[in-house]
């Protein structure tokens, strides 16, 4: 009795909180417009990051070296413009052209295979200022118009704002899903009056989310790019389960009760189903990679905000469309699938092993997928102008695999001796550093040279050269080299030319003009120079790699270039910088994040059924169908040859466990209670898949549609991964299902029975005429329905199950005499 007033207690204060929120719908739409302008504003302030590196663990060398070259180094623009059908004269006059526009510092080229071939030119284009630094972009611009005329392939950062490209795409994607809802929404809709109420009720839900995006500070760009997709597959659900409360409710209640009760028996019911999805999502933020952190961050607020919208703003407005809701019922477009759920009955013996045997092959090619670690050669259906221009430079002059290798400054001698070391090694094609960068083809900029051999260089007379030489000794306090005469003083070039200018610009050593002309314009140059490749603290080498961007052999040789570089420097103090470490590095957290993603999605999920099926077998069964979807789904990269990117898997099947399962938790859940009161269980899974049908294609539609949009239509290859791993995920769990699931549910249903929580001693089932004593907890039916605590003497035909207590036909009988 204390739980049953305890259930009484709840209901009426969900019913008190339904009817505050119905009863006060102005309120609330008020809210959401002052909530609606003001997300409209915010929405244009949150930070988006497009490089996904900065999301790699502090810890990593990736990370270290990135922070490290940021503050310590200049790194300016550069771009490599293609022209193609162009002889190489003409291919001279252009390199001229472009070398005079503000903002070009210089351009290379030559007749070498390099920048000559095939009847294409290659001019390597490096700006004054950085890649997002106005001037170099508006040179960018001044290029474009000068080429015009011609085959031009441009690649590079300056003037390639890919984030405003993703933005445009994720425009369209938005607009065709949008098409694509309000289509599967009108198909599966019971009246026409449904689909603005749902549509208004998703836009305000995903304004929301955008809008407080910044609350994140800065988020991903792929947060940024798929959650509003996203949010309006995954949380389609909430929405359509009020309306269809309302709609059964609606049946014998007027609308405003109807819309109370439907509301108070939905916020319980629509809590429950939004809990799995958020604990897949969830487990994302386990991950080393903090990118999973960024999108469950983005993506769970969603959900929330989706609720917040379902639960306020939709019985509001479910009121408002109320009497149009009334007049535009129209037939039912979905058909029932009764043959499916005979078919299910009639493979039940036969389908289970066959599943079993494509999860086993399913779950060791997927562990076979060929992943991929960088992006550069992710395939997508789609490509850009931008990837049209990599793709054709590549193809004409091969790819360029860079990598920056910082050391402390200071030591030029070991520095020289690091870059003859890597020079030797056939993996790498060239190797640029301050030590083998050569002046006037005499020396080397760090090279130790006396005061005759540096006037000669700097193109100032030999007294004024000793004098600077005996001035740099007093400043660097070795005067032993003053006592001896400084005429066989060496000093690193680099080091001398800045300290001339240095001493000339504060009057103590006075030059001619041609020579403070001179000295300064190599001092320009060589400020360029060092800002690149030196600082206070550090040096940077860069190598150019004749090897792939990512791969066993690549990956070895980054070990390789450390050990050459521990000969001469601290290993924790040299970083190596660039794609094929970057690779690395997140191959290295995949490994990790792969195995702790499984275990705790499937650990979170685990714990949602078990306490809302109250059995430890059905969750088992339920979560070893949506599992072997994600491997099955994963196993299409082996058969079809492509690689996958890694993080595609990391994200899809955490959301595919946490989404898609919601698909199981609805044809068990029908099943469950359908067959406490069907005849028989063919009838019972006959009837689950009858009424869950509608549902389940409804969202798994919408999801699987929002999939192949973003995978077709996105040109970048994380975002396209990810789509194509979701819709073709979503469409095997909705197969799965449909036609794997409910056989498993027929053979287990004993498992399921015996593993229930509330284990109770063997039911008692009566069928019986005539007249029955019973005691107890009864179902059945008795000249109809029955269904409560009796006490008492039954007459008629008995068809009952008794959960708790006893009946007994004698003293039925005996209780008739005494009468």
């Amino acid at each position: 009795m204390a739980s049953a007033d305890k259930e009484k207690e709840d209901s009426t204060f969900m019913y008190k909180v339904a009817s505050f929120i119905v009863d006060k719908r102005s309120l609330f739409f008020l809210i959401f417009i002052f909530a609606a302008v003001f997300c409209v504003f915010s929405r244009n302030w949150v930070n988006v990051e497009n490089d996904i590196t900065r999301y790699l663990p502090e810890t990593t060398e990736t990370r270290k070296g990135i922070d490290l070259m940021d503050s310590e180094f200049v790194t300016f623009g550069t771009s490599s413009v293609m022209v193609s059908n162009i002889t190489f004269e003409e291919a001279q006059r252009l390199c001229g052209i472009i070398e005079d526009i503000d903002g070009v510092e210089e351009v290379a080229f030559d007749d070498t295979r390099d920048h000559y071939a095939s009847s294409s030119a290659l001019f390597s284009v490096t700006f004054t200022g950085t890649a997002d630094d106005p001037a170099s972009v508006s040179a960018m611009d001044e290029i474009k118009e000068q080429l015009a005329a011609y085959d031009t392939y441009i690649s590079g950062d300056v003037g390639n704002d890919a984030g405003a490209k993703l933005d445009e795409e994720m425009n369209t994607v938005t607009m065709v899903a949008a098409v694509i809802i309000v289509a599967v929404l009108v198909f599966t809709s019971k009246t026409f009056a449904e689909v603005p109420v749902l549509l208004i009720t998703f836009v305000m839900g995903a304004l929301l989310n955008m809008g407080t995006n910044f609350l994140c500070g800065t988020i991903s760009f792929i947060s940024d790019s798929v959650t509003i997709v996203l949010q309006l597959a995954l949380a389609i659900d909430y929405a359509i389960i009020l309306i269809h409360r309302y709609t059964e409710e609606h049946e014998s209640l007027a609308p405003r009760e109807a819309c109370i009760t439907a509301l108070s028996k939905a916020i319980p019911e629509i809590c429950a189903s939004s809990l799995t999805t958020i604990s897949g999502l969830a487990a994302l933020a386990f991950m080393q990679f903090r990118i999973g952190a960024d999108l469950a961050a983005v993506l769970i607020k969603a959900i929330f905000l989706s609720l917040v919208s379902v639960f306020t703003l939709m019985p509001g407005l479910i009121m408002v469309f109320a009497p149009l809701i009334d007049k535009t019922h129209h037939k039912n477009f979905v058909p029932k699938i009764s043959a499916v759920g005979r078919l299910a009955y009639t493979t039940r013996f036969i389908v289970p092993p066959i599943f079993a045997v494509l999860v086993v092959f399913g779950f060791i090619y997927s562990g076979k997928c060929p992943y991929a670690f960088g992006t550069s050669d992710l395939p997508t259906p789609r490509l850009n102008e931008a990837q049209i221009a990599d793709n054709k430079i590549r193809d004409t002059f091969g790819k360029t695999n860079l990598l920056a290798l910082v050391i402390p400054s200071g030591d030029y001698e070991s520095e020289a001796k690091l870059i003859a070391h890597l020079e030797l090694h056939k993996e790498i094609e060239s190797v640029t550093g301050l030590s083998n960068q050569r002046i006037k083809d005499a020396c080397t900029l760090t090279e130790r040279l006396t005061p005759r051999q540096f006037s000669e260089i700097a193109g100032i007379d030999y007294d004024t050269a000793r004098l600077l030489y005996a001035a740099y000794a007093v400043s660097d306090e070795n005067y032993g080299e003053i006592i001896n005469g400084v005429t066989n003083y060496r000093v690193p070039l680099l080091d001398m030319f800045l300290f001339a200018v240095e001493e000339a610009d504060k009057g103590y050593v006075q030059l001619d003009h041609d020579m403070d002309v001179q000295l300064h314009d190599l001092k320009n140059t060589l400020d360029r120079a060092t800002v690149q490749l030196k600082s206070d603290n550090y040096t940077r080498i860069l190598l150019h790699l004749d090897l792939p961007e990512e791969g066993e052999e690549t990956f070895a040789f980054l070990d390789t270039i450390h050990k050459e570089a521990e000969r001469y420097y601290p290993a924790d103090e040299i970083y190596c910088v660039g794609n094929s470490t970057s690779d690395r590095d997140l191959s290295a957290s995949f490994a990790r994040d792969n195995v702790l993603l499984s275990i705790v999605t499937a650990l979170f999920v685990i714990v949602v059924l078990l306490f809302t099926f109250k059995s430890a077998g059905l969750p088992v069964l339920l979560i070893a169908v949506i599992q072997g979807a994600i491997w099955i789904n994963f196993s299409f990269p082996y058969f079809m040859g492509t690689k996958l990117f890694f993080l595609g898997y990391l994200i899809v099947s955490s959301i595919q466990m946490g989404a898609n399962i919601d698909y199981a938790i609805v044809i068990s859940g029908r099943f469950m209670e359908l067959k406490e009161h069907s005849p028989s269980l063919k009838q019972a899974v006959i009837d689950a898949l009858d009424q869950s049908f509608p549902t389940i294609i409804t969202s798994g539609a919408i999801l699987a549609s929002a999939g192949a949009l973003i995978g077709q239509l996105s040109t970048d290859g994380t975002i396209s991964a990810i789509g194509v791993c979701l819709g073709r995920g979503t469409v095997i769990s909705i197969f799965l299902v449909m036609g794997v699931l409910p056989q498993i549910m027929l053979i287990g249903a004993a498992l399921i029975d015996k593993t229930s929580f509330t284990m109770k001693r063997r039911e008692r089932t009566v069928v019986t005429s005539g007249r029955l004593a019973v005691t107890g907890m009864v179902h059945g039916y008795v000249n109809g329905r029955i269904d409560g605590i009796v006490n008492g003497i039954i007459s008629g035909d008995v068809d009952v199950r008794i959960d708790r207590g006893n009946a007994d036909t004698e003293n039925a009988e005996g209780g008739s005499d005494d009468e």
